[in-house]
């Protein structure tokens, strides 16, 4: 291979965003049909299965996802009772965003197939390639994350 040529299966962002997809597209499977909801919304909805009160900024860096997808998911997820949004009493621009009754509901439903998946996947690698997988992602997340 000479340095002007590119082959994208053995190109590290490729194989990454590849394998994101692929993960993403599959594991979306479990829950589109079933509970409605897509992939960003799961996205979003996971970050606020652990924490509420947050901002749309808040979600979107979390999750790495683009604002603008973020502010959509979050605003089809208000107007279909999944997710409650007041504003801050000290800035009444910025608002705080928490899973609904029924958004928690489904979040609860969601979350043991998603951890079963996880752990389905996993199977495919010993302990060993476990550990080092999360010590590669940690550091290429770490080296690449805004500072």
């Amino acid at each position: 291979m000479n340095k002007h040529e590119l082959y994208l299966e053995e190109f590290l962002p490729y194989q990454l965003s590849y394998l994101t997809n692929l993960v993403s597209q599959d594991l979306a499977n479990l829950y589109t049909e079933r509970f409605g909801i897509a992939h960003t919304e799961w996205r979003v909805m996971a970050v606020l299965g652990i924490t509420s009160g947050v901002s749309a900024a808040y979600v979107a860096e979390k999750t790495a996802m683009d604002k603008v997808a973020v502010s959509r998911a979050i605003n089809g997820m208000i107007k279909r009772g999944l997710i409650d949004r007041k504003f801050a009493h000290d800035d009444k621009r910025r608002s705080e965003l928490a899973l609904s009754e029924t958004g928690r509901k489904k979040y609860q439903k969601i979350v043991p197939l998603v951890q079963e998946y996880e752990k389905t996947l996993l199977k495919q690698l010993d302990e060993n390639e476990t550990q080092a997988l999360s010590t590669v992602l940690s550091k290429l997340t770490e080296f690449i994350r805004p500072r």
